[in-house]
Order: structure tokens, then sequence, then C-alpha cells
């Protein structure tokens, strides 16, 4: 058997009482990752040779702490992203003082691995913004009826906002059933679009199990949804890349970081914020990636969300680039320093700060939009 000679490449950063110690972590790594087997009875020859990982460098980064860079065979994630994020994070996810920092695709991997179906030139396009930054709310609280929900959505649309989705934590609760919800909410976001001629969206939350996760994208397409809203820690990153892959549904689908917090939140063990919500995400197939920005009421750091948003837009071998939608406790007031940082390829995202800025919501939607108009 011969393979392509392809490989692709992760990051580690390794927890070692010595290089020894973290020398021995990485040929682990090689090993738990592909053959799960004692390294004295790997076959030789093609296993040991191609099959097996390979720590291609290891240097010392601080103290007790090493990066190294592990390569396997393209042909160990058979063309599959669960597979692929099997051998990069799998047995290993359960070892303490393992971290994965990035990830580098050869062609041969990434063009099997379809990624974002709009990426961010597609989403542009789809709501008419070719420059200034895109502008993002939450449907708020849980609790209310399909109808009232319906109000806020279309007073948002009517306010300039491009996206109107679902909070994460609505599903089909009796307040609110999903069917009637999204009905109500597509049509007044429709609605507004046209007193306005603008493009906004309605972004319903299909999160659920995937074979209802299904059932619930046909609805939401049928009655005029725009997009699609998935938490994949909740629903599976694979689930998520079968709506975003399926043709028939043909939609943006913007990821939520609902259930994700373990992945990254301890700086010696999971998977760094680049990685995870920049590169992975991507190659889930999310358009855009919701995350808790800087300054919010979560903990993450500006220079974690500005690695986040480099790998929205890393080189991932024809992997399209999305958009960062930073999140999480903002309010308006926020909008300079976060421009500072992204640029004008960012969705932001004011839930809760948009109702709080005033008592008037469809003001607190136009002042949202005028303050980054001016950077058509």
């Amino acid at each position: 058997m011969r393979l392509s000679g392809e490989r692709f490449a992760v990051k580690y950063r390794l927890q070692g009482e010595s290089r020894e110690e973290a020398h021995a972590r990485a040929r682990d790594i090689c090993l738990e990752q592909t053959v799960e087997f004692p390294e004295e009875l790997v076959p030789a020859g093609f296993i040991r040779d191609e099959i097996v990982g390979r720590v291609e460098w290891l240097e010392e980064t601080g103290r007790k702490t090493y990066l190294a860079e592990i390569s396997f065979a393209v042909e160990t994630a058979a063309d599959e992203l669960t597979q692929l994020l099997n051998v990069i994070y799998g047995n290993i996810s359960i070892k303490p003082g393992i971290r994965v920092e990035s990830l580098r695709l050869p062609p041969a991997l990434s063009e099997k691995l379809r990624g974002p179906r709009f990426g961010r030139d597609g989403l542009r396009s789809l709501l008419n913004v070719p420059r200034r930054p895109l502008l993002h709310t939450a449907l708020k609280p849980m609790g209310l009826t399909a109808g009232e929900l319906a109000d806020v959505a279309y007073r948002c649309a009517l306010g300039g906002i491009d996206i109107v989705k679902d909070d994460h934590g609505l599903t089909n609760q009796c307040s609110a059933p999903f069917a009637e919800r999204v009905g109500r909410c597509a049509e007044a976001v429709g609605k507004a679009n046209r007193l306005t001629g603008a493009s906004s969206i309605y972004v319903a939350n299909i999160t659920a199990a995937p074979a209802e996760m299904v059932n619930r994208a046909q609805i939401a397409k049928a009655a005029g949804a725009g997009g699609f809203l998935v938490s994949p820690a909740l629903a599976g990153l694979g689930a998520m890349g079968q709506i975003a892959g399926d043709d028939s549904l043909g939609l943006p689908v913007i990821s939520h970081p609902a259930f994700q917090g373990s992945y990254c939140i301890n700086p010696a063990s999971g998977i760094s914020h680049y990685a995870y919500y920049g590169q992975i995400t991507r190659l889930a197939g999310a358009d855009a990636v919701v995350y808790p920005n800087f300054g919010g009421r979560f903990s993450f750091s500006r220079e974690e969300c500005a690695g986040i948003a480099a790998g929205t837009m890393a080189d991932m071998g024809g992997i399209k680039a999305i958009f960062p939608s930073p999140g999480g406790g903002m309010s308006l007031e926020k909008v300079p320093e976060m421009l500072a940082v992204y640029g004008r390829e960012v969705i932001f995202l004011i839930g809760g700060g948009l109702f709080r800025h005033g008592p008037d919501l469809l003001q607190n939607c136009r002042h949202f939009r005028a303050m980054v108009e001016q950077y058509e």
C-alpha cells in the first residue's frame, strides 16, 4: 500500500519537567492519535513509517513549556471532519498538559473538507453590505411569546440590524414553539426589509439532536429564515457540517459557543482560541463564529480574541475566511474599541446591551447602525 505522501500538521503546547519529558509526551501523541498501540509492538515498515505520527520539531518556549509540531498522513483522517478531529485531539484530550495551538492543512485535505458555504464574501453579498462591519443581535429574553419575539425582530430589522438571530436558548419552549416562532420572526424581518429596502436576515436556532436539527432546518427555510444558528458543542461539529453542506438547505450557518468553554479556558490543556474558534469552526462549515469578546461578562482576553480573528482568516488551503462575531455583554459604547481590534471584517453582536442603551429599541438599533456606517 502506498500513501500520497501529503501530511497535515498540528502544533501542540506541551508541559514537561525537561526536554526529554516533553519529547516523550510528543512521541506518545504520535502513537495515541494513530495506532493506539505499544510502540515496541508497532509493525515495522508501512505502519511505523507512514501511519504513526511524526515529531517534526520541538522547542522550549518557557519554563517547563514546549511547542511541538507533529505531522500525520492525510489518509489517517479518511477525508472526514470527525476523524480529522479525532486524530488532532481524540484520546489525548483526556490527558493533561497538552494543548492544540494551530493546524496546518495541505490542499489534498482542505479540498475534501468543504468548510463554509458563504464565508465573508458570500455573507457580504447576501446581505448587500460590501464594506462596513455587519450588525448582529439576538432575540431575548426566553419567555416571550412568538408574537412578542417577532415584534422585537421587526424593530431590530427596521432599525438596520443585518442579522437578527434567535438567542441560543430559544428552541421549542411552550412560550414560543419552534415552528410558530420561526414563521412569525421570518415574516417580521421580511416586512421590515420591504419597508427599508435592506436585506436583513432572520437566523433560526436549530440546535437539537442531529435528525431533529435537519427537520428544524427544513422548517425554518420553508418559513423564510435566512440562516441557521447551531451550537456545535451541543449538537456536534459534524452535525453542523452536515447542515452547512446540504445543498437543499443552502443557507448561512452561525456557530454559537454554548458548552465550548472547557475546550479553551485552561491555558495548559484543551484547544487554543485561534484553533478552536478560528480554524476548527471554519472546517465545520460555519460562516460566522460567535464568541465572548474581551471586556464583557466572560474571561476572554484581548489577545485571545485577536487570535480568534486571525484564525478566521488564516490560510487553510482554500477554506474560505469567515466572520468573527464577538459578543457576550457588549454595549454600544465599546464599539470604537472593538473596531480598533477587528477593523471592518467583523460582525458586532450586541444583545442585551442594545436594549439597555435606551427605552426605544428602534432608535437604539438606528444609533448602532449609524456608529458603524462611517466605515462603509
